[in-house]
């Protein structure tokens, strides 16, 4: 990661507590390699967490990387923080409280669902406040004949595109929705459930 990261044009520390972990760089990584805990804040500032613009914690224990994340957005106020948990309960916890996270098996398992199970509820996109969210939703058949803009609701969801026959497009307000149609809802993180019964509701006389 460290090493996509310098390879896109930007600088990089590295954080970890053994010095045989540098090892597994390439050679020509250029970036600072410091050797310590990630929520040591000595250890952050000779990383330069105080110009940093982005924090990726990833060690190997949820609670350093809640920790080092914290510490990051509270203390330092970064912006772009993110997160690796390992326990799936815990990842949706801190995304409540605003702290984006990679759950590395729940990761995983919507990754392989989406793959048999195309037609799954997924979230694609959660922004690092975790107060919008991009979700992707299949559109029941009995929504075929009504227009996109029906299923927005005001102040909560709105459709921003849609994808029909594997082919997706930027969809108008008054695009008609047809059967097998899947749609990309930007969404307050908090309303999806009621955005998932909006999309089971009895859509007769509502043309």
């Amino acid at each position: 990661m460290a090493q996509a990261v310098e390879a896109a044009g930007h600088t990089v520390a590295i954080i970890d507590r053994k010095e045989a972990a540098f090892r597994r760089l390439d050679p020509d990584f250029s970036g600072k390699r410091i050797v310590g805990v990630g929520f040591d804040r000595d250890r952050l500032e000779e990383a330069g967490i105080k110009d940093a613009g982005a924090v990726a914690s990833v060690t190997n224990g949820d609670n350093s990387n809640i920790m080092i994340a914290r510490v990051a957005k509270e203390t330092y106020a970064i912006e772009r923080v993110v997160a690796r948990i390992y326990d799936p309960r815990r990842a949706a916890i801190y995304e409540r409280l605003g702290i984006p996270t990679v759950a590395t098996v729940q990761w995983t398992i919507e990754r392989v669902l989406r793959r048999i199970l195309p037609e799954s509820p997924s979230v694609e996109w959660i922004d690092p406040s975790a107060k919008v969210c991009l979700i992707e939703r299949v559109v029941p058949t009995k929504w075929a004949g009504h227009r996109v803009g029906e299923l927005d609701v005001e102040s909560q969801a709105h459709v921003v595109a849609l994808s029909r026959l594997g082919v997706a497009q930027l969809c108008r307000t008054d695009l008609v929705i047809q059967d097998g149609d899947v749609v990309y809802v930007a969404i307050s993180g908090e309303h999806i459930d009621d955005f998932d019964s909006h999309l089971q509701e009895d859509t007769k006389g509502s043309h």
